[in-house]
């Protein structure tokens, strides 16, 4: 899959099916974190605790590196994807790869 070439209607639909799957997979990620957190805090607040600050905080980081790989993507096509397809044409061009 090259930048230049126009997509397939197959390749168009495998890739908003692997955007919109790792989109759901953030939306799940987040709310768990919220669960979990507003749980955590509740119980610190029935104990007369202060509120779990460190596994919110490092979670938090967690959740925006994810965010941040599934919502800012600098480049149409992954590192992975390009990674992929050199890999393909490297096998592609020898006979017997093993």
């Amino acid at each position: 899959m090259n930048a230049l070439t126009p997509l397939t209607p197959e390749e168009l639909d495998q890739l908003a099916r692997k955007r919109a799957s790792a989109r759901m997979g953030w939306y799940l990620h987040a709310a768990v974190f919220v669960l979990v957190n507003a749980g955590l805090a509740l119980l610190a607040a029935l104990h007369g605790r202060g509120a779990p600050l460190f596994p919110a905080a490092g979670w938090s980081i967690g959740l925006a590196v994810h965010g941040a790989v599934v919502w800012l993507k600098l480049h149409d096509v992954s590192l992975y994807q390009t990674v992929l397809q050199r890999e393909r044409q490297r096998l592609e061009a020898q006979r017997d790869p093993w």
